[in-house]
């Protein structure tokens, strides 16, 4: 992918982020419980690591052809706060900003990272990623956060299916592993993954 194309992606969803924060105590009011959700029946047998985000293992078979082709594929990757912040210095020499302008940005930048979510579902009311919850746990079984994105309508992708795609700004937490459920009150399907959080570069 070229450096063009990967910098317009991240501003996008960087000002997607941002949004997300200024709809997130609206949002977590409306929050579905996703425990109530049918947790995806396909499993791998042992969870798979994402090639594209490293943090993140599949245990239910979230991004196969199968879910595709059904309209349940649901990816999520983890942004750490230092991935984030490289590509807020690559931004600014590419525009040559302010200091204020980038002091902005820096400002912005969600201190524990953030999760990208990419869904596809079969027309365009089904592809929002307000329809989602995102729970987090620890291995003790205790709520870490829970997000619910804001409104983000989906495109049109190819044969029946709408994407859409968007960043989840993340409180800081201590490296651990986390169970992480993303329930979609649409489909009233949960898929579940294991997300690595690094220690703070």
């Amino acid at each position: 992918m070229h450096t063009f194309t990967v910098i317009r992606s991240t501003r996008s969803l960087l000002a997607t982020a941002l949004l997300g924060l200024a709809a997130a105590g609206a949002a977590h009011a409306q929050a579905p419980d996703a425990s109530k959700f049918i947790t995806n029946k396909r499993h791998y047998l042992f969870p798979q690591r994402d090639a594209e985000s490293p943090a993140v293992q599949n245990v239910t078979k979230n991004t196969d052809e199968e879910a595709d082709v059904a309209g349940v594929y649901t990816k999520l990757a983890y942004r750490p706060y230092a991935q984030m912040l490289a590509e807020i210095d690559e931004l600014r020499k590419l525009h040559t900003w302010a200091d204020t302008t980038y002091q902005r940005r820096l400002a912005a930048l969600p201190p524990g990272g953030a999760l990208q979510v990419t869904i596809r579902r079969k027309g365009p009311g089904s592809a929002n990623l307000v329809n989602l919850v995102v729970v987090a746990t620890d291995k003790a079984g205790q709520e870490v956060f829970k997000l619910v994105p804001p409104a983000t309508p989906g495109r049109f992708y190819g044969r029946d299916l709408y994407q859409a795609q968007g960043l989840l700004p993340l409180p800081k937490v201590e490296p651990q592993e986390l169970k992480v459920r993303v329930g979609d009150a649409k489909l009233y399907l949960a898929f579940e993954y294991v997300v690595t959080v690094p220690p703070v570069q």
